[in-house]
């Protein structure tokens, strides 16, 4: 089987470049700083095989994940206050979605925070996110970018949001992300 790579999010949906052979699945590796010029933003290269779809869980390296092989139904983008498969939010920022996975323990203030930027903006997709390390508020993902945040009115996550929705590292960018099944976003 062929292996498609994602180095960057440059490779479209149906497959990637055939010039470095990478592991599959969720694998990825935090390459560093960004080179975008926002304070903490990693750089992460994405690998995947083809297809790029699966239904079955993904085993992702990096929580939350940044890329990789995912879901073929993206979930509605929208703020929530339940998680949410980690399979068709990964699909949500090939289209140049930005996920805000913020801890569950926010205070109802925090919280409103993460909702008025999601209100405001059609490529945001909020929800909560067990699985983040102690300290973390929220972490800020696009595809093969991340930045993790102590908390939510740190002016980066304005910042990260404009640079990295819809943003050439995006597979797909400027794909939908809403019109499935799949979520009902809060209001």
């Amino acid at each position: 089987m062929a292996l498609g790579v994602t180095l960057f999010g440059l490779a479209a949906c149906s497959g990637g470049g055939d010039d470095d052979r990478a592991p599959a699945g969720g694998e990825s590796a935090v390459l560093g700083p960004a080179d975008e010029g926002i304070e903490g933003v990693q750089a992460v290269r994405v690998y995947y095989e083809e297809p790029v779809h699966t239904e079955s869980i993904v085993d992702y390296e990096l929580r939350p994940p940044a890329g990789g092989i995912h879901n073929p139904v993206w979930w509605n983008c929208g703020f929530y206050d339940e998680p949410i498969p980690d399979e068709h939010a990964v699909h949500d920022l090939e289209h140049g979605a930005v996920w805000l996975a913020y801890s569950p323990d926010l205070s109802e203030a925090d919280v409103e925070v993460i909702r008025e930027l999601v209100r405001a903006d059609p490529k945001l997709l909020a929800t909560p996110y067990p699985d983040l390390a102690d300290g973390e508020a929220v972490v800020a993902t696009a595809w093969a970018r991340q930045l993790r945040l102590d908390a939510v009115d740190d002016d980066r996550l304005g910042g990260f949001i404009e640079q990295y929705r819809d943003g050439s590292q995006a597979p797909e960018a400027g794909a939908t992300c809403s019109g499935t099944p799949l979520g009902e976003p809060i209001p």
